[in-house]
């Protein structure tokens, strides 16, 4: 149950809304309760008239007086039922709405490593399968409880003033019902959680075939990774069958036992009227109710110790998240205006996933409202760089200083409000065009997002569709071309107008003729913001106020385009060569 401390605080918040719903349950079992007495009272009445005990008209009245009380209990019982589910169990739903908020702005604030460390599939499971039997726990587990303590308290008060004995026989089967219940639930809730495993596997492997689905029509695997769905789908299957054979047994033995219990009191009830130690024949219908009533109750200990379980084994593996640290906090509760000026001093840097360095010893100084472009071989070091300029990295050796203060000592939030990202491989939502680019300013104009789509040259793309900047893009963005997609992130980074901005490689996918009016407008927008242009184009860094070349994670040459093509190196190579291939076509 440790676990499950964590929702204490839920229960606080709610706990007006709980200790109502709890009055609400205690009162309605009261209610429910009068039917099985006044049931016992009316085939009394019965059997005193058929006796000759009572006249016609006391028989009439009494048994008319019975029918409408036990009509009327069921009436305020039904509706104090239906108040006890919309208190207890709506109180679930708010903590269940609780509980996936709390996860999802914790996953939120976890580092880039930590995703890099977790499936998509798992998080989703954790999120939606894991709150789910939380929920169950909070709600019905809950109600459940309230309603088998309160039955079982009151209903045994009657039946000990009414037949001692009979109720001692009338329960005996009852623990009997609820060990073996709880036996069976241990291994429901055991089955229960390797099927959830089997089903976050399944997810994953489901989430990640839909978002290489172009990979996998590309290379004409769809047989194999079918064949491979199927063969997770059936070992799924057969840990639910296991599932569902356990699962099988519940309701036979319940029903089982009822029947036993209705035996033992029609046998022994009728024994003791026989031998007059009952006085009535309508105790022995009454105690009939009173076990079918209990029954459900006893049965449930051993469902809610399942639920109980299933919940504690999923807050367990949510909790596992929600106690993980960020690596990357917030050293700064103020924000901090930032000017731009980016400074590193002999900056190192190895993954902690991979234990590759992808830094060594690098150093350089990048004033406000100056460009500098980085250019090197794939796997240099250059988009480290401006992961560790948004701190989505911290470093240890070296020091980066932004506005001549440390990274790590500034407000987070004020950093990367401040900057202004265009990924290599970008990252578009399925949603329109337009809000894709608003995703940079959410209070930005129409005229501001067509302002922006025609400095990244994609307006006239846009406007060729049907629906133009209202048009709805398939998950990734996949309706778009891989240069139309990089020019929308341009777009939605600009539109931002950051004080820093950082291209990494986003004109890969554009033809030359394209990339040459988009660095014209870089050119005019950043003229007073700091730029960092990643590229393997010559033709993208020339215009720089720096440039610096990386190979193996250290600076092999700095200087201006001018500097660098009179000297002999990979810059005056690369611009050969590219100056080259540009004459041939």
């Amino acid at each position: 149950m440790k676990a499950l401390k964590h929702l204490n605080k839920y229960f606080y918040k709610y706990r007006y809304r709980l200790i109502i719903g709890v009055i609400i349950t205690i009162i309605s079992k009261i209610f429910v309760l009068f039917t099985p007495r006044f049931v016992g009272d009316s085939i009394n009445i019965i059997s005193d008239k058929l006796a000759g005990k009572i006249s016609y008209d006391v028989f009439k009245t009494e048994l008319i007086t019975n029918v409408s009380l036990i009509i009327g209990a069921a009436i305020v019982a039904g509706i104090l039922t239906f108040l006890m589910r919309q208190t207890i169990i709506n109180v679930s739903r708010y903590i269940e709405y609780d509980l996936k908020n709390e996860i999802y702005q914790h996953y939120q604030v976890l580092s880039l490593n930590f995703y890099k460390s977790n499936r998509t599939g798992d998080l989703m499971n954790r999120i939606s399968e894991d709150v789910g039997k939380v929920r169950m726990y909070v709600g019905p587990a809950l109600m459940y409880t309230i309603n088998t303590i309160t039955l079982f308290t009151v209903a045994i008060i009657y039946m000990v003033n009414t037949a001692p004995v009979l109720t001692l026989y009338t329960l005996l089967p009852l623990p009997i019902l609820s060990v073996s219940i709880y036996k069976l639930s241990r291994l429901i809730n055991k089955r229960s959680t390797i099927v959830q495993q089997s089903l976050s596997t399944l997810s994953t492997y489901a989430q990640e075939t839909f978002s290489g689905i172009s990979v996998i029509k590309s290379y004409g695997i769809e047989t194999k990774t079918n064949s491979e769905f199927a063969d997770l789908s059936a070992e799924n299957r057969q840990k639910q069958i296991n599932l569902t054979k356990v699962q099988a047994l519940f309701f036979p033995l319940m029903i089982l036992l009822i029947g036993v219990s209705n035996l033992i009191v029609i046998y022994v009830g009728g024994m003791q009227y026989m031998n007059g130690e009952i006085e009535n024949i309508g105790t022995i219908a009454e105690f009939i109710i009173y076990v079918n009533m209990l029954t459900w109750p006893v049965a449930t200990v051993g469902w809610v110790t399942s639920l109980v379980q299933q919940a504690e084994a999923s807050q367990e593996r949510i909790n596992e998240f929600l106690k993980t640290e960020p690596e990357i906090k917030n050293a700064a509760n103020e924000l901090t205006p930032i000017k731009g000026n980016i400074e590193f001093k002999n900056v190192s840097f190895v993954y902690p996933d991979t234990n590759i360095q992808a830094l060594k010893d690098v150093s350089f100084t990048l004033k406000s409202g100056e460009t500098l472009a980085i250019l090197g071989k794939t796997g240099s070091g250059k988009s480290t760089i401006l992961d560790l300029i948004g701190r989505l990295y911290d470093i240890e050796n070296g020091n980066i200083l932004v506005d001549n203060t440390t990274i790590s000592k500034l407000n987070l939030y004020s950093l990367r409000e401040s900057i202004g990202y265009v990924p290599q491989d970008a990252f578009l939502f399925s949603d329109t065009i337009k809000n894709n680019i608003m995703f940079g300013k959410e209070d930005a104009t129409d005229e501001e997002v067509i302002e922006a789509a025609k400095d990244a040259k994609v307006h006239k793309n846009i406007i060729g569709f049907s629906k133009g900047y209202d048009t709805i893009l398939g998950e990734r963005g996949i309706t778009l071309s891989g240069g139309q997609k990089q020019r929308v992130s341009i777009a939605r980074a600009i539109i931002k107008k950051p004080e820093i901005l950082l291209f990494d490689d986003c004109l890969s996918a554009v033809d030359t003729e394209t990339e040459e009016k988009i660095l014209k407008n870089l050119v005019r927008l950043t003229k007073d913001k700091t730029t960092i242009i990643v590229s393997h184009r010559v033709s993208s860094a020339k215009n720089a106020d720096q440039i610096i070349v990386l190979e193996d994670g250290k600076i092999i040459q700095t200087g201006n385009h001018e500097n660098l093509i009179s000297v002999e190196g990979y810059y005056k190579e690369l611009y050969t060569k590219q100056l080259s291939e540009k004459e041939i076509q």
